[in-house]
């Protein structure tokens, strides 16, 4: 019978290392893995010969090897679609929270400075009308432009491949071959594309200096995706007018001075986080290790070329 490992729920200051997934895993034919969990070379030959398939409870893979994991005949499976409406959900709300400056008036009221309505005070920026540039139109960058048309939005979107003409009709969206062309054009900017070695800090001080002073930025996405340090002296320059985050390069800490600036909303990586969600991740966990062990090929079988 199949042995299977998968570590109990955690805070990320009590996940395990390397060293203590081998040691409690080992024996087990069947990994379950979550975004805090490092499932690199080490823990793979740790967990070797045993180690048959990787499960992971998420949708993101780029903690995991997956090069390795196939040179060494393992299967890695993901839960990518039950995750796609809720993150979209959690995205358009920052592209709403952000401009409409949400953050700020929350502060104000909690610290008794707001004394009442003004025409002036907390001026921000109207949603409607405006140019949204998406960044990977897989499953979740669509769902966001469905959402993007019903406020009005112009749709703009870049990826490596182009949507087919029926799918840019359905969703009013215009290709920008090139990124740097979509942050020049867009007035608000969310990523939806995963962590590579080619999307690695894909938005840097350079790239950052092409979007307008007046757009924004948000990132539901993998912190790795942004130069945060780059982010912060734009957003402290003024060079953009502000951002929605809620995943970060190295969590759970963030970039020095991220968190006292006002112009930016900071979630705690929650953008799936709904009791839906997870009994729906969990599902497709079981499923997926079901399938395998049945000798099958698992419903969400994770390719190289998918993540490469």
């Amino acid at each position: 019978m199949a042995q299977l490992f998968g570590h109990t729920p955690r805070t990320v200051d009590n996940a395990l290392d390397a060293a203590g997934i081998v040691l409690r895993g080992r024996g087990a034919s069947v990994l379950v893995s979550t975004v805090t969990d490092s499932i690199n070379r080490e823990v793979m030959d740790g967990l070797l010969p045993e180690l048959k398939l990787i499960a992971n409870f998420g949708a993101g893979v780029d903690h995991i090897d997956i090069a390795y994991a196939k040179s060494k005949g393992i299967t890695v499976t993901n839960t990518p679609s039950v995750l796609t409406e809720d993150t979209a959900d959690l995205a358009f709300a920052l592209i709403l929270a952000v401009p409409r400056r949400l953050n700020e008036g929350m502060a104000a009221i909690r610290t008794y400075e707001w004394q009442g309505w003004s025409p002036l005070y907390l001026l921000g920026h109207r949603v409607n009308g405006k140019k949204l540039g998406i960044v990977g139109m897989g499953r979740i960058g669509q769902a966001v432009a469905r959402r993007a048309r019903g406020f009005g939005m112009a749709v703009h979107y870049h990826q490596r491949t182009r949507l087919h003409s029926s799918v840019e009709s359905e969703l009013g969206a215009t290709f920008h071959p090139k990124l740097e062309s979509l942050l020049k054009a867009a007035n608000i900017v969310t990523l939806h594309c995963p962590h590579t070695k080619d999307t690695h800090q894909m938005i840097n001080s350079d790239r950052l200096a092409l979007m307008p002073p007046s757009s924004y930025l948000i990132n539901t996405a993998r912190g790795a995706l942004v130069d945060e340090a780059a982010l912060v002296d734009a957003l402290k320059s003024g060079r953009l007018a502000g951002a929605g985050l809620d995943v970060y390069a190295n969590a759970p800490e963030l970039a020095t001075g991220l968190r006292d600036l006002p112009n930016v909303v900071l979630l705690p990586h929650i953008s799936s986080a709904t009791l839906e969600s997870r009994l729906e991740m969990g599902e497709r966990v079981v499923i997926n290790i079901r399938t395998f062990l049945d000798g099958h090929t698992p419903p969400d079988k994770v390719l190289i070329e998918e993540v490469g």
